[in-house]
């Protein structure tokens, strides 16, 4: 199947975008995914029951990392289907180097990250959406997330920009690598995906590596190109990254789950972890049946790795 070119989207002003996203969990507009990386850490003084404490973990070890007393139970009960060491591994981070992920929102992923490239010498790097001084839920998260590099394994708390008009405070060519975790649907409704992809690969060293995992939408069905279900199809995220200048350097199937019709009434946001059960803004329906939802789990994802080529033809 040929490959399609990235849909034209229409541009939209920064203010109207964050008015739409609030600034929520993964920044998504105009729905916001609070389930995606929204889950709020233990407090650092306790640990989950079962974990080991912390100076008995060797945090070099990602198996250990996921094992860490901050990660609490509803956290660790997503590795199964978010598969984080699997993913990572398959990324070929080097945590010795600096690592940039887009859009952390509520920590999920960057309460592994973190402390592992810490643990290497590297440096960690959090790429938020631009946040207004009236947003106070934005704000609030973004104060949330910095407060676990108060613990001496997260190391030190490096902040950048990212928005519809690319990054702020991360100089081009300084990035050896770049991750996002389910965020392609938001830069799509948003309308600067393009935009996202050119950004990420002028932030990057020749060499570098983009790591992407998103949603999958079935290649016969039609491509929203707001992605309103949060479901984007694989074979426009490639031709996405094409365009900016990036090579396919590989696909996997680890987060793949073939029980997702990628079909809901809400969306991919009617899958666990949001569970919705009524459009965005209205009350929970509580006649309305999670259990067959709940039996497909988390979303079909596509795992793709990318890389900029070492010399620019």
């Amino acid at each position: 199947m040929p490959r399609l070119r990235p849909l034209q989207l229409l541009a939209l002003s920064a203010a109207l975008w964050l008015t739409a996203c609030g600034g929520g969990d993964n920044g998504d507009a105009p729905e916001t995914d609070p389930g995606a990386n929204g889950e709020a850490p233990a407090a650092m003084d306790e640990a989950p029951a079962g974990s080991e404490p912390a100076e008995a973990l060797d945090f070099t070890r990602l198996g250990d990392v996921t094992a860490a007393p901050w990660r609490d139970a509803a956290a660790r009960a997503r590795d199964g289907a978010r598969n984080p060491v699997d993913t990572l591994e398959f990324f070929t981070i080097d945590p010795s180097t600096t690592i940039v992920e887009i859009w952390p929102g509520g920590g999920w992923y960057a309460d592994i990250l973190a402390p592992w490239i810490h643990a290497h010498g590297g440096r960690y790097i959090a790429a938020w959406p631009p946040v207004g001084p009236d947003n106070a839920r934005a704000t609030a998260l973004r104060e949330r997330f910095a407060a676990r590099f108060d613990h001496p394994a997260f190391g030190e708390l490096t902040l950048a920009g990212f928005g519809p008009e690319g990054f702020e405070g991360l100089e081009p060519g300084s990035a050896d690598a770049i991750l996002t975790f389910r965020n392609v649907h938001n830069w799509m409704a948003g309308g600067f995906s393009e935009t996202a992809f050119e950004s990420f690969f002028e932030a990057l060293k020749p060499g570098g590596i983009l790591g992407v995992v998103e949603h999958r939408l079935p290649a016969n069905r039609v491509q929203d190109p707001r992605a309103a279900s949060g479901y984007v199809q694989e074979d426009y995220v490639v031709a996405l990254a094409a365009e900016a200048g990036f090579e396919l350097a590989g696909a996997s199937e680890i987060n793949a789950n073939p029980a997702d019709t990628a079909d809901h009434p809400f969306g991919v946001w009617t899958l666990p972890p949001v569970g919705r059960t009524s459009p965005l803004g209205e009350p929970h329906d509580p006649s309305f049946d999670r259990a067959p939802f709940e039996e497909i789990g988390e979303s079909d994802r596509m795992t793709l790795l990318f890389r900029k080529p070492v010399s620019e033809e």
